[in-house]
């Protein structure tokens, strides 16, 4: 690979809402210099409010973030495909060529105290 070019990941959610934004504003933020990072989901269901507010806490800005559905980077070509959620690993279409990996992080809490969701 040549090395002035960086990889393109692609975080891969249900609905594109907390846990791939988290992912692709985390790996910006920490290695940025190496990957572009980009989030999808199945559908597009709106970013969460207190996924910017934690990722602000780490300092990765999501404030300019928008939720997004595969389909629109259906023509972009990606070195890497993470699956964050298991209906997405399930529902995932098919990229040839490319490493797809797959972790399942729960889904953020969305019940308690703005405390509570924040922790």
């Amino acid at each position: 690979m040549n090395q002035s070019r960086k990889s393109k990941v692609l975080f891969i959610c249900k609905s594109n809402s907390a846990r791939s934004q988290m992912a692709e504003a985390l790996l910006r933020m920490l290695y940025g210099d190496r990957y572009e990072s980009y989030s999808a989901g199945l559908t597009a269901t709106g970013v969460d409010p207190y996924a910017i507010k934690v990722m602000e806490q780490l300092g990765a800005d999501m404030s300019s973030h928008r939720s997004k559905i595969l389909d629109e980077f259906k023509e972009m070509d990606f070195d890497y495909v993470v699956t964050v959620c298991d209906q997405a690993k399930e529902s995932c279409p098919y990229f040839p060529g490319r490493t797809v990996l797959h972790h399942n992080f729960p889904k953020p809490s969305t019940e308690g105290s703005e405390a509570e969701i924040v922790q």
